[in-house]
Parts: C-alpha cells; sequence; structure tokens
C-alpha cells in the first residue's frame, strides 16, 4: 500500500498581532510551528491536518477573546461545532473537529484581509508518495489575498503546456 504525503509551508511568517487568539489556535492544529521574531512560520511534513483534536475549554476561551474581530471563518466554524450542553450531561472536555466543512485558507484569507503588513499569503506544498506511483508526485501552490484564493497545480500546469503544443 502507497502512502501520500502532501508536505506544505507558508512562505510568510504571519504576524502573531495579525491573528486572533482562535485563529493562532486553530493554525497551531493545522500545522507545525515556529515562532520567527514576531509571527509565526507555519509548515507541515505530511501535509496540513484536516481532522483536529482541540481542548475545549481552550477552544471556547479562544473564541471568547476573538468575538471582536466580527464575522469570520475561525469564529463561524467553531461556534458550529461547540456542542450544547444536553440535559446536565458534562460536556467533553476535547472536541474533534472537522475541517471538511471549510479549509485554512479562508482563515488565514481573514487574517490577511485585517493585516496592515501582509498583502498576501502563499503556500507551496509537494505531492510525493511512499511508492514510485505515476499519481504520487507532484505539486502545488496557492496564493491568498483579501479579495481572491488561487491555486494550480503541477498537473493544471502540464495540462495548460499540452494545450499549447496540440496540433
Amino acid at each position: 500500500m502507497a502512502d501520500y504525503y502532501t508536505p506544505t509551508v507558508l512562505q510568510q511568517s504571519i504576524p502573531d498581532a495579525d491573528m486572533t487568539p482562535l485563529e493562532r489556535l486553530l493554525l497551531t492544529h493545522i500545522f507545525d510551528a515556529e515562532r520567527d521574531g514576531d509571527g509565526w512560520y507555519f509548515f507541515s511534513e505530511q501535509g496540513p491536518a484536516d481532522m483536529l483534536y482541540v481542548e475545549r475549554a481552550a477552544l471556547e476561551a479562544a473564541l471568547a477573546a476573538s468575538q471582536s474581530t466580527g464575522k469570520s471563518a475561525a469564529n463561524t466554524f467553531v461556534k458550529v461545532h461547540l456542542p450544547e450542553p444536553q440535559c446536565g450531561d458534562p460536556l467533553p472536555s476535547h472536541l474533534d473537529l472537522d475541517l471538511n466543512t471549510t479549509s485554512w485558507e479562508f482563515i488565514m484569507q481573514d487574517i490577511v484581509k485585517r493585516s496592515p503588513t501582509l498583502d498576501y499569503v502563499s503556500a507551496v506544498s509537494s505531492f510525493t508518495c511512499s511508492r514510485m506511483r505515476p499519481d504520487g508526485f507532484g505539486g502545488a501552490v496557492v496564493l491568498i489575498s483579501a479579495n481572491e484564493i488561487m491555486g494550480k497545480s503541477t498537473s493544471d500546469l502540464l495540462e495548460e503546456f499540452i494545450e499549447q503544443v496540440a496540433p
């Protein structure tokens, strides 16, 4: 069986001051993160996580501390996934958050919209595989601005090149 990986790096460090506490909490669960001066460098050796396991109390505190930003992808996502108390039953101490209903790109776009220093954020990913399979290699780039999220894979570029040389 082949294992597929998507190592990814965000090429710009994200200023700590540009993120809400909730965005920082979510992004540090989606990516690996390292401090870079006054910001954070986000990366993932295997690929951005799409299932997060987060302490409920930390999530609720980060959400409460992030309300002043108004509507955001992170706030909306978490509000939908926070459990409501049911007939006195205790709430779980940790939550599984499934990012299949949103993506980290929308969280990052909100950061770019508010940032006084970032015009865009770019992410570069490689597609690798533990076996030499034709569908297991390539890459992609994503550019996130305040108004757009654009991306292309190496497959997209190859199709464009083929169209250019086709008779």
